[in-house]
């Protein structure tokens, strides 16, 4: 029986140790790969390519297989990538939660030349919402207050399509991804 089984108990075995998700610590440095949209990044961190969603922003999706582009979508993603070159080096900073259920690190994100915060710039420049997701509570305010002041000055997506997620052919389709 053992020897009937042990093939399976290796597989099994092989299969949890494949599926087993890395731990990352709260804070690490690494190396921008690239930037999928306008709050998500590839990073290098130790060797391992990471997928980073900012964390307590969302910007328009360009993305989506079931949806058209959200307006001011591609400039966010314009953004993100002028803001985060590849090669640049980066802080990865967790809040509570490490993960979301598509297994994106979730993290805030500061550019080591200057320390700028990635998720805080893209707000207050109109480029992304404030998105708070309990219990990732680590920027909350901030963010919030910094969506206030982009929304009152007219700023990015806010004059431009009147709000975060008008898809460009015009009617509301929510966000978070």
């Amino acid at each position: 029986v053992v020897a009937i089984l042990w093939p399976t108990l290796g597989l099994l075995a092989g299969l949890l140790i494949a599926c087993t998700t890395i731990e990352i610590p709260e804070d690490s440095l690494g190396r921008v790969v690239g930037v999928m949209d306008g709050d998500t990044l590839v990073v290098d961190l130790d060797g391992r390519s990471e997928t980073i969603r900012l964390l307590g922003i969302d910007t328009p999706e360009t993305v989506h297989p079931d949806r058209p582009p959200e307006c001011f979508g591609a400039e966010a993603s314009g953004r993100l990538a002028l803001l985060l070159a590849p090669g640049a080096a980066v802080r990865i900073t967790r809040d509570v939660e490490a993960r979301d259920r598509y297994g994106r690190l979730l993290a805030y994100v500061e550019r080591l030349s200057d320390g700028l915060v990635v998720n805080r710039s893209l707000v207050e420049r109109g480029f992304a919402a404030a998105l708070h997701i309990d219990p990732n509570d680590g920027m909350r305010h901030e963010l919030a207050a910094a969506e206030t002041r982009a929304r009152v000055a007219g700023l990015g997506l806010w004059s431009a399509c009147g709000g975060p997620h008008e898809p460009l052919g015009g009617s509301a389709t929510g966000g978070g991804n």
